[in-house]
């Protein structure tokens, strides 16, 4: 079985990677599986994968993807299409244009795709469409990450993630939601199957390495020998959506609904290259700063360049507040049990409001503040929402495998009844001699 996964923006690696890994695990219990005496277990499919690995480059530097890949231990990519960045339709068009005569070439049973970039709805789209072979085959679809809704059709996420539900042949939730969604969109629910986050499953196998980071001590916030504190309090900050950073009254709102915070807290902003760029071009300086180690009793807001994965986990596992409008962040507080305000008016991941430690506080400043101070000051502990246990890779496999068991399974009793029903044809009209 021929298995492609397309990644293309740096929070596709982290849903990717258990995914990745867990294909290896298969392929290498393969030998054991077949030699041993006993009964192989249940729904075991002794089935090899080949893997490709396609990297569009819808993220394409350093900071936004080659580290990304080396914190990870992925793999490098078997094809990159080097694409680059440009408008969404530029881009989703450049990515089609470029994938298409790869998926000709290596000609893959299935595709996998992460989460709702423009890579993502691209690639599926040509998926969709191709024809590998003069009988018109092409490969199954699936898509992790599947089911998520904001209902706010002005997010360029949501209609790719609209989209790419409905091409796919395999759809991977990660909560109660996603099948709640897909079902009233008249998704078929034997397409649709709960297997948890995998974006959790990389967290969960990542922390060890991110506790020997070295960046809390690189910007100060380590704490004193003896201290009761192992670190000082701080605040992490992200932002990235267009909605809230291209808009100079939106992304001033958002600032000035953090003054309160940021005057008694330091707060790292760790920013997205393009978010840089608008805070020079608004004129937003006057609200960051930026340095070496931090000083004691130093606050403000710390303008930071892109992190790694690592040293990013290590920050916010150990942060006192996480604002953010990021929904992978949403996911990873919630693991981590760190309080997050988000600064939007709605998520597509409602298990993080409902089960986890995430509160939405739109972009009003007054909301903001109201926001903060509540999570500041939190009593509900939160809790780990149902299979995000770091196993979804290897129930994504599993699965995958079962349904292309049963579908060649399937294929074969259909051309074996063909087969016999010709055969019957042809002796039922001899003429008699």
């Amino acid at each position: 079985m021929k298995i492609m996964i397309v990644v293309g923006a740096r929070p596709n690696f982290m849903k990717a990677a258990p995914v990745i890994f867990a294909i290896r695990d298969h392929n290498a219990g393969l030998p054991a599986l077949r030699h041993s005496s006993s009964a192989p277990s249940a729904g075991a499919v002794e089935e090899k994968i080949q893997l490709v690995l396609v990297h569009t480059g819808q993220h394409y530097d350093e900071a936004m993807s080659g580290s990304f890949f080396t914190d990870l231990g992925l793999p490098k990519p078997d094809v990159h299409l080097e694409v680059g960045s440009g408008s969404h339709a530029v881009q989703t068009a450049e990515i089609m244009r470029r994938f298409e005569p790869v998926l000709l070439e290596e000609k893959p049973d299935e595709v996998l795709v992460f989460g709702d970039v423009n890579s993502t709805v691209a690639c599926a789209l040509v998926a969709s469409k191709i024809a590998l072979d003069a009988s018109g085959r092409r490969p199954l679809i699936a898509h992790v990450e599947a089911g998520l809704r904001s209902f706010d059709r002005d997010m360029p996420e949501e209609i790719n993630r609209i989209v790419t539900d409905h091409l796919s042949d395999l759809l991977f939730i990660t909560e109660d939601s996603g099948e709640l969604n897909l079902s009233h969109e008249g998704i078929a629910r034997e397409k649709i199957h709960f297997v948890g986050n995998t974006m959790i499953d990389s967290l969960l196998a990542s922390l060890e390495k991110a506790d020997k980071s070295t960046v809390l001590d690189q910007f100060g916030f380590r704490g004193a020998p003896g201290a009761k504190q192992a670190t000082r309090p701080y605040a992490l900050l992200t932002l990235h959506r267009p909605s809230n950073v291209d808009n100079r009254e939106t992304f001033l709102s958002i600032l000035e609904g953090l003054t309160e915070l940021s005057s008694t807290c330091p707060i790292l902003f760790s920013a997205h290259p393009r978010t840089r760029k608008r805070i020079a071009e608004f004129g937003l300086e006057r609200y960051f700063h930026s340095g070496g180690a931090q000083a004691d009793g130093e606050t403000g807001i710390r303008l930071l360049e892109p992190l790694g994965y690592l040293d990013f986990l290590s920050l916010m596992k150990q942060a006192t507040l996480v604002v953010t409008d990021s929904g992978g962040i949403q996911e990873e507080t919630t693991c981590l049990l760190v309080p997050c305000v988000t600064v939007r008016e709605n998520t597509e991941r409602p298990v993080t409001v409902t089960c986890g430690t995430n509160v939405i506080a739109g972009t009003q400043s007054e909301r903001i503040r109201q926001a903060v101070q509540e999570q500041l000051h939190r009593r509900k502990p939160g809790r780990i929402p149902e299979k995000w246990d770091g196993k979804a890779g290897a129930r994504i496999v599993e699965t995958i495998l079962r349904d292309f068991a049963g579908r060649n399974s399937a294929d074969n009793s259909l051309e074996e009844t063909a087969a016999a029903a010709t055969v019957g044809g042809a002796i039922g009209s001899g003429k008699p001699e």
